[in-house]
């Protein structure tokens, strides 16, 4: 039975050891076994660790999972299935898993094995089981940010509580320094805050993430783009609970380290569009002195994306339509309905004729001629609106049904109503072509119909 285990590990290490070359010179026969057996599995880990970092840090999630996969098999090689090790490997697993959307079951089975070996590592006495007990802290991290994303919110909270717990004893006892333990507050005051945001506590939430926020910033420094997360939850909560101005500063506070930072056009387009939305929420909620704030974020989140293409170009017309938004309920609607009839060739070309994009912009266009009276004006855009959505969603979705009840009403207006109709014209006969300039199908809308 040892023999057929030490065949199969041998065929296990035959690929990572391929790039490992060690020489009879080198080595005695006794030493040479040993040698190829533990050190080059260790140097292969270690570069297996690094690479699932550096394509987690950019955001490469799934090859950062396959190589924590790696580290798993690797870690058991080098150490034995029972070694805390084994179980830190694990928990690395269940965190990358949680980067993914959707995986957070996969990530709660690799904590509960990772549970489960920790469970027979720890054993009297414990005085040399710091690093057992350090890996239990991120095990009671990981698994209740796991509970978290499986909506089982009891659960998560006793896990994040063992957590806290066991860390505030580590520090007491002199098993960790206030450094790591501040930075364990900052991951485990987060998870407690978004813990009471999934069950709609709001103000439970609140001190959790202020206090992340503290964590964060004394351990990381305040300039850290790790706050940046941290700060823009914090600021979502905060204008749920009706604090705009602690909102918007948080957001501008996040913004300006992301300027800091050397950001991509992208990156700088989000933050800036994060403070252009809570400025417009806080003038929506009946304080019109954060009008300049939105228009003038609105404005560099624009500016930022002006030139770009495809998904670019897609994402800046789609500020743009909320820039519009925002035109309309301060009372610019002269600037704004000049704006979209501008965008709506923009938004044929990027998202084609029959689109909701296209359908959106002409339900919007025609609010704007009804509220200046062009009742013929808003009909007949209305009704473009009224085509595409039939086309997309079919006549008897709600979106339709109501665009339907719109038209109908407009239809009796007396400057609609009292149209004089064209006088058909003679019917081709039967046998007459279509010209061969007409393309069928690639009519494009223009706003001024």
């Amino acid at each position: 039975m040892q023999e057929s285990q030490d065949i199969h590990l041998s065929n296990n290490l035959d690929e990572i050891v391929a790039a490992v070359s060690i020489t009879p010179a080198e080595c005695s026969p006794s030493k040479l076994a040993q040698t190829a057996l533990f050190q080059p599995s260790r140097d292969k880990l270690q570069f297996c660790e690094d690479k699932a970092k550096s394509y987690s840090s950019r955001h490469e999630y799934k090859k950062a999972v396959q190589e924590l996969v790696r580290c798993v098999a690797l870690t058991r090689i080098c150490y034995g299935d029972s070694h805390w090790k084994q179980a830190a490997a694990y928990v690395n697993l269940a965190q990358g898993y949680l980067q993914l959307k959707g995986l957070s079951r996969q990530a709660k089975q690799h904590a509960e094995k990772a549970r489960e070996i920790l469970a027979s590592a720890i054993v009297p006495p414990y005085n040399d089981h710091t690093d057992v007990f350090k890996c239990s802290v991120e095990l009671f991290h990981t698994m209740g940010r796991a509970l978290l994303a499986l909506q089982k919110f009891k659960e998560a909270v006793e896990n994040l509580t063992k957590a806290e717990t066991l860390s505030k004893e580590l520090l007491q006892c002199g098993r960790i320094s206030k450094e790591e333990w501040m930075e364990i507050q900052a991951r485990t005051q987060l998870s407690f805050a978004q813990v009471y945001q999934g069950q709609k506590k709001l103000k439970e939430a609140l001190p959790h993430y202020q206090e992340a926020l503290e964590y964060m910033e004394t351990s990381k420094g305040d300039k850290s783009l790790e706050c940046v997360p941290v700060l823009r939850e914090l600021a979502g909560v905060e204008q749920a609970l009706g604090f705009h101005d602690a909102s918007i500063n948080h957001l501008l506070q996040a913004h300006l380290i992301v300027l800091n930072r050397k950001p991509s056009q992208e990156e700088a387009t989000v933050s800036a569009h994060c403070v252009a939305r809570a400025a417009v929420t806080s003038v929506a909620s009946g304080r019109p002195e954060h009008q300049d704030v939105a228009e003038q974020y609105f404005q560099e989140s624009m500016a930022n994306l002006k030139d770009a293409e495809g998904t670019g170009k897609a994402k800046f017309l789609s500020i743009q339509d909320e820039y519009c938004h925002f035109l309309q309920v301060t009372g610019r609607e002269e600037k704004a309905t000049s704006i979209l009839r501008e965008s709506l060739e923009a938004k044929v070309g990027v998202f084609g004729d029959l689109s909701p994009e296209v359908a959106e912009t002409y339900r919007l266009l025609s609010n704007a001629d009804l509220a200046q009276g062009n009742h013929s004006g808003a009909h007949k855009k209305l009704k473009k609106c009224l085509q595409i959505q039939t086309f997309l969603y079919g006549s008897q979705d709600k979106r339709t049904v109501a665009t339907q009840q719109s038209v109908d009403v407009l239809s009796k207006a007396p400057e609609v109503a009292g149209k004089p109709r064209q006088t058909p014209k003679a019917k081709p006969a039967f046998c007459t072509s279509v010209p061969p300039h007409t393309v069928l199908g690639k009519a494009r809308p223009h706003a001024a119909d």
